[in-house]
């Protein structure tokens, strides 16, 4: 790019920044000297291949998506939090909107994730430990109690039975008198990401396709500012992929939601906004950097070059991080505050639009109301404290980043051929199925994991307090132990629920949803219509069970 490009770009972003929106902050450095919203070459600079950088706000977004970058708006804080059950859940959501949290993450206890009763054989031991029960609407109802959900952003981590759980949602919304059309958060509904690397599935790939086109096209009808995918590369990392993995897999997946919402006769510069990354932030600081600018690079190009997208919001990516779990250590666990801050630097100078810190116990147990509000202020001190959020991209530029950047981009690249190679048709989707029925995808994260574990145990890599500096005066941790009776109150609580609703009316709804399965309708009404009359989420995936059958995955050696 020559000087005169160079100078343009410079030029529109400067009409676009000055046209936007900025907060009223002090944007100089600690000792009061003021600094630029944005970093660029000298005006008479000649830089081959500068396009690839590009200026914030403008395709191909490695820089951001908005000109201002947190001078405009800076990331939510997003605190994923869930334990025991609703009423409990509840007051640590409050605490958490109390101390400064702008938006809320709803993890699930595992029957939840599963689309089991908290009264199931299979739920038993399990009720409240991972997360927060819900059983049916009225959990909902508690979750949210004096909680305005029309005027908090939600986000939802779970896909399997996300779609009946999105309906509890709304009932509960509905109950409080919100405006459904208003609403906005975040429903996770990555089904892809489950086969690949989590392992929360009720059925198989192709009923589960036929949900999330449901409710692609409910949300885009009914629902406009609500994000109904949020395509999940976190768990792909923690299960030991690399970097490039992650970014290639989660994005290679994010394509398969496109080519859904295609299939559905959806308008790409509609459906393609609501697409939202929930992505991890590990440890080594400038890869992941990288990674994040890599992301909107290759989505952008995508969306336009291969999927026709003209809108520039169909080719933003947006995306929420979360610090690596995987990162953190039992052994002198006090060390993971530092490991948090590193990670969640990494994902705002990487561009990351919401941001979830760990706290330095959960390697241990859900954390305590202190290790929440230590996870909490962590983020509150990178944004109010260090600076980072007075430029856009201080980053860009650097050799090294833009390096790392251009590798991960490379590898990334080569992973969508050969998805495309596994499906035959050269679709991202048909890929995607096959690398799932063979094992592909699992087979080539469990050789990263491998690869990484060997080198840690020979020493060439390193963590600290578990290989290396093991020596401590550190003592063990007061953690958060969720009580037996938990369980056995949330069963006594459903068994009272379940005898004063309207039986008939129930056994009414889940009949119409088991008939509207057998069709093409879509299902989002029905099962609406089901969560309102406090059918339960194992009624109502037992229906779907019933129809669709259950998936288990192939043995392999």
């Amino acid at each position: 790019m020559d000087a005169e490009q160079i100078a343009a770009g410079r030029a529109r972003w400067q009409a676009r920044y000055d046209a936007a929106r900025k907060r009223d902050a002090d944007f100089t450095t600690l000792s009061g000297e003021p600094v630029a919203p944005l970093y660029g070459p000298p005006p008479d600079a000649d830089l081959p291949g500068f396009a690839r950088i590009g200026w914030p706000g403008e395709f191909p977004y490695t820089r951001g998506l908005y000109p201002t970058g947190y001078r405009g708006r800076a990331w939510t804080i997003r605190q994923f939090s869930g334990f025991g059950n609703a009423r409990q859940t509840n007051e640590r959501y409050k605490m958490l909107l109390a101390a400064g949290g702008g938006g809320l993450s709803v993890a699930f206890d595992m029957p939840t994730l599963m689309g089991y009763d908290s009264d199931d054989a299979r739920a038993l031991g399990e009720v409240g430990h991972c997360g927060v029960a819900v059983d049916s609407a009225a959990d909902m109802d508690v979750l949210f109690d004096g909680i305005d959900l029309g005027a908090v952003t939600t986000s939802m981590t779970i896909s399997g039975p996300a779609v009946p759980i999105f309906c509890m949602y709304l009932v509960a919304a509905e109950r409080q008198g919100a405006a459904l059309g208003s609403l906005d958060g975040t429903l996770q509904t990555d089904i892809f990401k489950e086969y690949i690397a989590q392992k929360e599935w009720l059925f198989a790939p192709e009923p589960h396709l036929r949900l999330i086109g449901d409710l692609m096209e409910f949300c885009a009808a009914e629902i406009p500012r609500y994000k109904p995918l949020s395509v999940s590369g976190y768990h792909i990392r923690e299960a030991g992929s690399t970097a490039a993995q992650e970014l290639a897999y989660t994005l290679a997946d994010g394509f398969g939601y496109v080519e859904l919402g295609l299939s559905r006769g959806l308008d790409v510069n509609r459906f393609a906004p609501g697409l939202s990354f929930f992505f991890d932030a590990h440890v080594d600081f400038f890869e992941e950097i990288a990674k994040f600018r890599a992301a909107r690079r290759i989505w952008a190009r995508w969306l336009r070059d291969v999927y026709g997208a003209t809108d520039e919001r169909a080719m933003w990516l947006r995306f929420h991080t979360q610090t690596a779990g995987v990162s953190l250590t039992a052994q002198q666990p006090v060390n993971n505050v530092v490991r948090t801050a590193v990670e969640a630097l990494a994902a705002v100078l990487g561009g990351t639009n919401s941001l979830h810190t760990n706290a330095l116990d959960e390697t241990l147990a859900l954390p305590t109301e202190e290790s929440a509000e230590i996870a909490l202020r962590t983020q509150q001190v990178l944004m109010e404290e260090t600076g980072v959020a007075n430029v856009a991209d201080p980053l860009g530029g650097s050799w090294y980043v833009e390096a790392l950047t251009d590798r991960i981009e490379e590898a990334a690249e080569a992973i969508f051929t050969r998805i495309r190679d596994l499906g035959g048709d050269g679709t991202i989707t048909s890929g995607i199925l096959r690398g799932i029925e063979d094992g592909w995808f699992t087979s080539e994260i469990a050789e990263s994991a491998f690869a990484y574990q060997a080198a840690l145990e020979k020493g060439d890599k390193r963590i600290v307090g578990v290989n290396v500096h093991t020596g401590t005066v550190t003592k063990d941790l007061e953690i958060l132990r969720i009580s037996h009776e938990v369980e056995l109150e949330q069963r006594k609580t459903l068994a009272r629920r379940r005898a004063a609703r309207d039986g008939a009316g129930v056994r009414r709804a889940l009949d119409e949803l088991a008939a509207a399965c057998r069709t093409d309708v879509n299902l989002i009404p029905a099962m609406l219509d089901a969560a309102r009359a406090e059918a339960t989420l194992g009624e109502i995936c037992g229906v779907l069970r019933h129809e669709w059958g259950v998936y288990r995955e192939p043995a392999r050696f």
